[in-house]
């Protein structure tokens, strides 16, 4: 028996990675059993006389888990955030945001299209992706957005890491993930002129050794509903909330409709980017909109 980790998964076969080499395995039949499904970035034990006869043995505890790109054991997320043609989202990039923050992958906000913009719409832009840096969040915004200094920047932080891709539709994640590696050759899609979105381009996942660490070469989109977050869940996801909140007259304030609110202070004085408030409100609304879900046995909800 040994230890390795699923770098690709496709027509049933699971292609194990396990003391640099690769193993052809097949998942055991309990595993549907027991509605086990592995995973790209799954670690786990398997066994194997040859390297293309192998089978699953057990899949080892997963530390989080993306649906699109799907894979499990991400260490960080680069998202890819355009500044026009799709328009820049601050609500797009805060969903994002939130969904990283709660399932512990650190983000890496890298700005595309700042070539495209005029000189007063760079002059707006520049202080919002400032604020996000200055929440302690690494971005990439130059006004050549695949500028070779700007890719090393980025490849410098893949070491020992798994890193995916994701972002608005249209943004550039498959450009980008051909400038850092043009062998990857992923197709890229035309943004819809007419739509101001982007066609999905996205294939079956397999993780590339890239600049010591591994990277999904399928960039996604993912899930963003909000049905994965409690409503008390939400202001522990915004890290400047987390900041100001010893400074509430209220110990558990949600920052919403509660007086002497340390963070509709900051808001008002400008500290806290309104937009990020705004976004925040809008996600409170959203799970306070959601249909309770039940799970069909009496008495329990």
């Amino acid at each position: 028996m040994a230890q390795g980790q699923i770098r690709k998964a496709l027509s049933g076969f699971y292609y194990v990675y396990s003391q640099q080499k690769t193993f052809q395995t097949r998942g055991r039949g309990n595993f549907r059993k027991r509605q086990l499904t592995p995973l790209v970035g799954d670690y786990v034990e398997f066994e194997s006389t040859n390297k293309d006869e192998g089978y699953l043995l057990k899949l080892l505890p997963r530390k989080n888990a993306l649906v699109r790109p799907q894979v499990v054991n991400v260490d960080q997320a680069v998202v890819v955030t355009s500044c026009v043609k799709p328009d820049f989202s601050s609500n797009l990039l805060d969903r994002f945001l939130i969904m990283l923050e709660q399932k512990n992958i650190q983000p890496l906000l890298y700005f595309t299209k700042g070539d495209l913009l005029a000189a007063a719409a760079q002059a707006k832009i520049a202080p919002i992706v400032a604020y996000y840096q200055q929440l302690g969040y690494q971005t990439f915004f130059d006004a050549d957005p695949f500028a070779a200094a700007q890719i090393q920047q980025l490849t410098a932080q893949f070491a020992d890491k798994l890193t995916v891709f994701m972002g608005q539709s249209g943004a550039g994640k498959s450009t980008l993930l051909n400038h850092i590696d043009p062998e990857l050759q992923l197709k890229t899609a035309a943004v819809s002129e007419s739509l101001s979105r982007g066609k999905h381009t996205t294939r079956h996942v397999e993780l590339l050794p890239l600049f010591g660490g591994l990277v999904a070469d399928t960039p996604g989109f993912s899930s963003l509903e909000l049905s994965a977050f409690e409503l008390t869940e939400l202001p522990l996801l915004f890290p400047e909330f987390v900041a100001a909140a010893p400074d509430c007259r209220f110990r558990a304030c949600q920052h919403d409709q509660e007086p002497g609110c340390a963070v509709k202070a900051q808001v008002e004085s400008g500290e806290i980017l309104a937009s990020r408030y705004e976004n925040y409100l809008q996600f409170r609304t959203e799970k306070k909109a959601e249909k309770p879900k039940y799970n069909g046995k009496r008495g329990k909800k």
